[in-house]
């Protein structure tokens, strides 16, 4: 919501305020402010001016000369717009103004002629060009006829306006109009309220005449109303309600289209004028659209219907959308001389259906949907009729036709001084809180310490005890409430060894070059089981689904958290985003029941994601991509730190590629997998050559065990030696470590491979693996019979397990 100060100030006294204030105030209320706004940047020097004459420009065709009365003297300018005339009065920047930008106005000569000063557009005194009126959008502004000349020109233009933008908690619809936030000003500040009058002058003639009104659901529609005003004459509306709705970020379009813009962001309440004429009906019917049936919107779309959306009729032919947006067959255009104005209250959950179904969200719908005040929808009619007689000179119709099933009955809600003070740990007496009920504009009656307060209807956020003692707290001032240290011997809070343990994770993989990703823990029933590991899947009988999902793509619970990883993937990647390495730690849903009657499990994974470059040195000119060592060599590094031995082994997953793919292992079980995605999958989700990760966080957890230990740095050299083998080319590197390791005793710190081989000089099916061993005792110098014993035993052992020989 955002809202004009100058606007509010019609309301409320706020001129002791800044804004900044004035938001502090608001916020520390329980509405949020976000941001403050000013209409335009400070100009200064520009006064309205009047043109007395307009000639062209003696060298030039697209120029023209005017000499512009600006009150104290009168000032030769040239001017290149088309609309500027004679007798015009408009914006004057006088030498020495300064305008949005720091762009300086100087006397100059243009084609040889002098100029003093500039006539401006309202772009060029700082207002966007999408609040622009069209029919000055491409010329300088004119002001009313009555305008004074030699005036300041930046308050008549509201250009001095700061805007606050308000964030709305879905609860506070009452906020989302002037007087709502009128009402919010006030009770904070205890300032007296000024509210618009509804007086309006209606002729003999009567509406019922013209028109007749039927609601087939009275559940959907409770009241509709129909006001009719004849001989409308469109014209601009007022600079001043223009100018407002520039404020509020609405285009002016004619009076009578502004008029309901205006009663909307005032009254919070949505209204539609139609043509009478072009309406073709003495009958206005609500109902249920047909299957099917198409409406033409004002926004030149064709919309199919169906009977889950509510529309305004002519009896024959549906009108508009109700409480969306009206239709092209009945709108009001130049020709307009009657309206039909509607004034009506939807039901919410209808309006929304329209408005998600067709992507139409609209200033109306948005209010349509939260809740409106009963108690408003009549008088906002009044009031755009009580404006349309000034503005555009109509003659309303006496009576008002229409159906009326509203419920206007104030809810109750009692509260006590004793509960209150209870609940907030204060001490506010009696007559306070019946102060603060006052500042709130809430009637009540009071017996001792207990209020019966009657909640007005706009306000339809409270309805039970808690929603009042909320309002006394923040009329009161948080800042005010109480507050204690914890009293006790107890130690200081500190974390569990999970809670330890799993930021020690997060920080271990951002330490390798990972950033952390939080992603839905919703997704599609599809996605769900999607790259899911082996034991999650064996034990969920069934994915966990909601019972009313928002949408399709966020309706079940996961299994895995790399579908959504991939997605956010996907995402960046369309961005330009090429170098990708993600992970999270998070957790996903199992439940064992096939019919879901419990609470599903929760499991503890941690994921990784790694696609594009992993190094890249421009200036060496060196590059490298992600591959499976990459991710592996991040994992085996998170293993040796919580001193896990973690084996590798290749196996085939689906949606997995079949040879760039392994499982791990600790203790013999499985704790997740790491891997290249197949590029079927890759390509599904617009992803490059991408590899992921995926561990049983839980069993890492409790398999840890947090000894303190060091190695004290050796006073004695180590001793290398090296060795190829050649095995048969199924036999894994990590066997051939595993064998050496065990074989070569404690002396053996150290086994790692540095060449594979096939080719050449090699048996078909076979292939030659070269290691390097390092030896060392802490406690003596190594001799040569002491590694060639140990070497022995090694090459032994690998000849007996693997049937290996050493490569001549």
């Amino acid at each position: 919501m955002f809202v004009s100060l100058n606007w509010l100030k019609n309301y409320i006294d706020l001129d002791q305020l800044s804004p900044e204030e004035l938001a502090d105030k608001i916020t520390k209320t329980g509405i949020e402010v976000e941001g403050i706004e000013y209409i335009a940047e400070k100009n200064s020097n520009v006064v309205v001016g009047l043109v007395e004459s307009c000639e062209k420009h003696p060298n030039a065709d697209k120029l023209n000369l005017c000499q512009v009365n600006v009150g104290d003297e009168t000032l030769q300018i040239i001017c290149g717009a088309q609309n500027v005339a004679a007798g015009q009065k408009v914006a004057v920047a006088k030498p020495g103004a300064v305008l949005p930008g720091n762009f300086k106005i100087k006397k100059a000569k243009l084609r040889g002629t002098e100029s003093n000063g500039m006539i401006c557009a309202l772009q060029e005194l700082g207002i966007e060009e999408k609040f622009v009126p069209k029919d000055v959008a491409d010329g300088i502004f004119v002001f009313p006829e009555d305008t004074e000349i030699g005036v300041d020109a930046l308050p008549l233009l509201n250009l001095d306006d700061a805007i606050l933008e308000l964030g709305l908690t879905p609860n506070r619809a009452d906020a989302m109009s002037m007087l709502g936030v009128a009402y919010e000003v006030a009770a904070i500040l205890d300032l007296p309220l000024r509210l618009p009058r509804e007086d309006v002058h209606m002729v003999e003639e009567e509406a019922k005449d013209y028109i007749d009104v039927e609601v087939e659901d009275t559940t959907l529609n409770p009241y509709y109303g129909a006001f009719v005003i004849k001989d409308i004459k469109l014209a601009p509306s007022p600079l001043w309600m223009r100018n407002y709705l520039i404020a509020a970020g609405i285009r002016p379009i004619n009076n009578v289209v502004d008029i309901t813009n205006y009663v909307l962001l005032e009254y919070g309440q949505p209204l539609h004028a139609f043509d009478y004429d072009k309406f073709d009906s003495e009958k206005v019917v609500v109902r249920r659209a047909k299957e099917n049936e198409k409406i033409v919107t004002l926004d030149d779309q064709t919309r199919v219907l169906s009977p889950d959306y509510l529309v305004i009729t002519n009896g024959k032919e549906p009108m508009a959308l109700a409480g969306v947006m009206g239709g092209k067959d009945s709108e009001v255009d130049e020709n307009t001389t009657t309206v039909l104005l509607e004034a009506a209250y939807f039901d919410p959950a209808i309006v929304r259906n329209a408005s998600k179904d067709f992507n139409l969200r609209s200033e109306s719908s948005s209010r349509f949907e939260k809740g409106i005040d009963p108690e408003r929808v009549k008088r906002a009619g009044l009031r755009a009729c009580q404006l349309l007689e000034k503005y555009a000179h109509g003659k309303i119709l006496s009576g008002i036709v229409n159906v009326d099933g509203l419920d206007l009955t104030e809810k109750k809600v009692e509260i006590s001084t004793s509960k209150i003070n209870n609940r907030l740990g204060t001490q506010i007496s009696t007559e306070e809180i019946g102060n603060i009920l006052r500042k709130l504009h809430f009637s009540y009656e009071n017996n001792d310490e207990v209020f019966e307060v009657s909640v007005p209807t706009r306000r339809q956020d409270i309805v039970i005890f808690e929603d009042m003692v909320e309002e006394v707290a923040r009329i009161y001032g948080y800042d005010n409430l109480p507050y204690t240290l914890p009293q006790g011997d107890a130690q200081a809070g500190g974390l569990t060894k999970q809670q330890e343990l799993k930021r020690f994770v997060k920080n271990y993989f951002e330490s390798a070059g990972l950033s952390e990703t939080i992603t839905y823990s919703l997704t599609s029933k599809e996605k769900a089981p999607l790259l899911a590991s082996d034991e999650i899947l064996q034990d969920a009988k069934e994915t966990v689904s909601l019972a009313m999902p928002m949408s399709e793509e966020h309706s079940t619970l996961r299994l895995s958290i790399l579908p959504e990883m991939l997605s956010s993937a996907s995402y960046n990647l369309a961005r330009k985003q090429t170098d990708i390495a993600n992970y999270e730690v998070g957790t996903v849903f199992v439940s064992k029941e096939e019919t879901i009657t419990e609470q599903p499990s929760e499991r503890l994974r941690a994921t990784g994601l790694l696609t594009g470059d992993w190094v890249t040195h421009e200036w060496q000119e060196e590059k490298k991509a992600v591959d499976f060592y990459v991710v592996k060599g991040i994992l085996t590094g998170l293993f040796e730190k919580l001193s896990l031995a973690v084996s590798y082994k290749p196996v085939k997953k689906e949606n997995m590629h079949p040879g760039r793919t392994a499982k791990l292992y600790l203790n013999d079980r499985e704790i997740g997998f790491l891997g290249q995605i197949h590029p079927q999958l890759a390509k599904d989700f617009n992803l490059k050559e991408t590899y992921v990760f995926d561990l049983d966080l839980d069993y890492l957890m409790d398999q840890y065990e947090e000894i303190p230990n060091f190695d004290r740095i050796p006073r004695f050299p180590t001793v290398t030696r090296d060795m190829a083998l050649v095995v048969k080319e199924d036999v894994l590197a990590g066997q051939i470590i595993d064998t050496i390791t065990k074989a070569g005793g404690e002396l053996v710190k150290d086994v790692h491979v540095f060449d594979v081989y096939q080719g050449e000089h090699l048996e078909k099916g076979e292939k030659s693996i070269a290691c390097s061993i390092l030896y060392l005792d802490p406690e003596r110098t190594l001799k040569d019979e002491d590694v060639e014993a140990s070497y022995q035993a090694i090459l032994s052992r690998l000849q007996e397990d693997l049937d290996a020989k050493l490569r001549s």
